[in-house]
């Protein structure tokens, strides 16, 4: 592995180590679309031992508005509120995980990101990756540690917005890349937003097949090859369905040494926002 995947990644055996070191800051991402719920509910039955639980709607998204997705970011204040109370202090070392192919751990790491947060690392093949290796999980709620001192420093410079993008569509500076599966992209299927299809002049490249099937990141070279199939100079502009798994992608990006990617946080929700309010 390279230097950056190894520092972006965690395996289980390297987790397991730290696991009683204090000062680690461990988070359960687990979550469906479809339950909200029930991430919390798998994470009070059984966890990484000392891990807290991170929600993508109440911890990781801002409330809705008409415009900007069905998980908009948190602010500044919001997600300095929320790691603060976790006992994140600038240098606290910060692992996510999951049990969906960093669908939503990802979406974490992000946000640490770009909050300014370096030292933060995704445990790689997720809890099933920590369950394969017979390790053990402990239920109910985790200890709650010392207010952190943690200080968001936002990058506003990786994000595009609406309008932004919108009037850059003819002649865009950036490769824009529709993360979600083929039928969504397609417009053959649209579960969930209001309008089938993509953003005009993007390219698909489904998240999913940045991991293998048990949830483990595929090679940094494997992840060259992909990306470097999409590359045309430009930088990669990441949407999906709502800012979420557009991370996955982003997040292989910066695994295969790409460092100009940019997400637009409202995705395609926040399109069709736009464009039904346009009619």
């Amino acid at each position: 592995m390279d230097r950056m995947h190894s520092a972006s990644l965690i395996e289980v055996k390297d987790l397991q180590k730290q696991i009683d070191d204090e000062a680690v800051v461990i988070l359960d991402c687990r979550y469906d679309l479809a339950d909200k719920e029930s991430g919390a509910q798998a994470y009070a039955a059984g966890h990484i031992p000392g891990a807290h639980y991170a929600s993508l709607h109440r911890d990781l998204s801002a409330p809705t508005h008409q415009f900007g997705g069905r998980h908009p970011m948190p602010n500044s204040a919001q997600f300095q509120q929320f790691a603060r109370k976790l006992g994140i202090n600038t240098d606290t070392p910060v692992v996510v995980y999951d049990d969906n192919r960093l669908g939503f751990a990802a979406r974490a790491w992000f946000l640490f990101y770009f909050f300014g947060h370096t030292n933060i690392q995704v445990l790689n093949g997720g809890l099933r990756a920590w369950l394969d290796a017979g390790l053990a999980l402990e239920s109910g709620e985790s200890e709650a540690a010392p207010e952190g001192n943690f200080s968001a420093r936002p990058k506003d410079n990786l994000l595009v917005h609406y309008e932004t993008l919108k009037t850059s569509l003819g002649d865009a500076p950036w490769q824009l890349v529709d993360a979600r599966d083929t039928d969504r992209f397609a417009g053959k299927h649209e579960p969930i937003d209001p309008i089938a299809g993509h953003i005009p002049s993007a390219i698909n490249q489904p998240w999913r097949e940045m991991t293998d099937e048990k949830g483990k990141v595929k090679s940094p070279a494997a992840l060259q090859a992909i990306w470097d199939s999409h590359s045309d100079g430009r930088p990669i502009l990441n949407y999906c369905g709502s800012g979420v798994t557009a991370c996955v992608n982003y997040f292989a990006q910066q695994l295969a040494g790409r460092r100009d990617s940019l997400l637009y946080p409202g995705s395609w929700s926040d399109w069709c926002a736009h464009q039904r309010q346009s009619k």
